[in-house]
């Protein structure tokens, strides 16, 4: 089987390949063109992702094909210690530990820590965007991508003069690693790869001889340390910051991005959160699960492990179909449909599961939650620009729009779709 994942119909509805694989019998194949085993039921998706045993993560940062020599030799000198997704015990339980300490990842503390810097940050593009009455934007670099890395600086206390280059770094990691660059991008992105890592290095090295910790994350990671490289090592530290810069805010940037997608795709959608910002939430779960941030994600196999009736052998790389997962008929009702209130939203697995259940989770949901009630209470007749085209940017995990151009109205009211008395809540917003 070819997946097929920088060409073609994946780039503008991966859903219609997600439903191919799903339909087949075995339900686990070979990709050719990747040289990666293809899981995509939804309990052979969470099998792996709680199974960091067997699944291990070792090679879920290194690029899925064969970097070319010249990008290599950069890469070789990156020398960013694994602590999050590419982490495997022993070292991945004492960095979680770290994190869990230091970074809010309940919602409850997101809101007490992180709630006034999103809702101030959500405030400044939103006032920015309705100050254009009538003009075409592109909500993508105007919104989607700038909101939730503004937040992430904020948190971690980074100034917003680097917002320019750290965002091409990040960027820049995402294509190197699960894209398809020729080998003179190779070297570009592989390069500034390791200008970001040492930009890190250099933010913790200055807390650390300036002596003035502060009480944003680094110098909360830097408190919780307290000078002792067996709970942290400084490198540790500059690696968390490292992975949060990009983890922190690429992956909120797709899911906010999928979700104007899908509200500003049908008057409707729109119009209710309008209406009601208290179904903004289900509006938002409903997104993770039908049009994940990160649809794909890496494993390499320790052991041989049979799925169903199929055996991947001892080393091989296998990429979790997420995408795939939560459109599982087995686990979803109208799995391909999309349904604000469906009752069986929480089993999707965008956020993963396990042990590597993504920290930054609640903070996602509270930032899509108040970015989408903020710009439908102050541009209630936003709609998507009759030129926008659903298409995506190549890669085999992370699903980022490269537009989403929309026209600006604050003027318009809510044009609300009446329902017929008790009419069940999807028909108001589905």
């Amino acid at each position: 089987m070819r997946l097929n994942p920088f060409t073609g119909a994946y780039l503008t509805d991966p859903a219609s390949i997600w439903q191919r694989i799903l339909d087949d019998p075995d339900g686990v194949h070979y990709a050719e063109d990747l040289g990666l085993w293809l899981i995509s039921r939804h309990a052979d998706v969470r099998r792996a992702l709680a199974d960091a045993t067997t699944f291990a993560n070792a090679l879920t940062l290194a690029p899925v094909y064969e970097v070319c020599p010249a990008a290599m030799n950069v890469l070789m000198r990156l020398d960013a210690p694994p602590t999050t997704a590419a982490a495997d015990p022993p070292a991945h339980p004492r960095t979680r530990r770290a994190l869990r300490a230091t970074f809010a990842n309940t919602a409850e503390r997101v809101e007490a820590e992180y709630g006034a810097i999103v809702r101030r940050r959500v405030d400044q593009l939103v006032a920015r965007l309705a100050a254009r009455q009538g003009d075409r934007v592109d909500l993508v670099p105007e919104l989607t991508t700038e909101l939730p890395l503004l937040v992430v600086l904020d948190i971690l206390g980074v100034p917003d003069a680097d917002i320019a280059r750290i965002r091409s770094w990040a960027d820049g990691q995402i294509a190197l690693l699960w894209g398809h660059p020729d080998e003179a991008e190779q070297v570009r992105l592989a390069q500034g790869l390791l200008d970001f890592w040492h930009y890190c290095e250099e933010l913790v090295r200055q807390r650390v001889d300036g002596g003035h910790r502060g009480d944003d994350f680094i110098g909360r990671t830097l408190a919780y340390r307290d000078d002792d490289d067996a709970v942290l090592t400084v490198s540790e530290v500059a690696s968390l910051a490292f992975n949060l810069l990009v983890a922190g805010h690429e992956t909120t940037a797709g899911l906010l991005a999928h979700a104007l997608d899908q509200a500003l795709s049908s008057p409707r959608h729109w119009s209710a959160i309008a209406a009601d910002p208290g179904a903004v939430p289900a509006f938002v779960a409903e997104t993770l699960r039908f049009a994940p941030a990160i649809d794909g994600w890496l494993r390499v196999t320790s052991q041989d492990v049979t799925l169903g009736t199929v055996t991947i052998p001892a080393g091989a790389r296998c990429l979790l179909l997420i995408g795939a997962a939560n459109r599982d008929p087995a686990v979803f009702t109208d799995p391909q449909k999309f349904h604000p209130h469906r009752a069986d939203v929480g089993n999707h697995l965008s956020f993963g599961h396990g042990p590597h259940f993504c920290i930054g989770a609640a903070l996602a949901r509270l930032e899509a939650e108040i970015a989408l009630t903020r710009l439908a209470e102050s541009i209630p007749g936003l709609k998507l620009a009759s030129e926008q085209r659903r298409s995506y940017k190549p890669n085999v995990a992370f699903r980022s729009h490269h537009t989403l151009l929309a026209t600006i109205d604050v003027t318009a009211s809510a044009d609300v779709p009446a329902t017929q008395a008790g009419a069940p809540a999807e028909a108001r917003v589905a």
